[in-house]
């Protein structure tokens, strides 16, 4: 009858008779059965704070690397970087994905500046010499 009403999204025979054997015993929930383990701890606010740092100190370090300094596993401080602090890898470094409002201001003030000086000076463009996405003044 189940595959009749639900086609190929039917549950399959074998869980719908474990199923009806856990409601026969009194299961009122269909919600997942608490497991045993440990709770994650490794990804809490002190861990954080420490990989916080070490990326401040120092934002060449690999991921292997800030998980030994830290004392958790490669994949926890990987959740760390990437889903708590909002970080990806850029070029081996790891980078804020969103500038700071500090970091927002700093870059409009830059801009503005240059292009005071380009308004001021008619040749300020062609004495940049660009490489790497780094700008060089002469």
């Amino acid at each position: 009858m189940l595959n009749t009403a639900y086609g190929d999204v039917a549950m399959k025979r074998t869980a719908c008779f474990k199923w009806h054997e856990r409601f026969k015993g009194g299961r009122q929930s269909i919600g997942d059965d608490e497991r045993p383990g440990c709770p994650l701890t490794s990804t809490d606010e002190p861990h954080v704070d420490k990989i916080i740092t070490l990326v401040r100190e120092n934002r060449r370090l690999t991921i292997r690397e800030l998980a030994e300094e830290s004392g958790i596993s490669d994949g926890s401080c990987y959740v760390i970087l990437t889903e708590k602090l909002n970080m990806h890898c850029v070029t081996a470094e790891f980078v804020p994905r969103l500038m700071t409002k500090d970091q927002q201001a700093n870059r409009v003030r830059v801009c503005q500046e240059l292009l005071d000086r380009s308004d001021k000076d008619e040749n300020f463009l062609s004495r940049i010499i660009t490489g790497d996405e780094s700008y060089i003044f002469l």
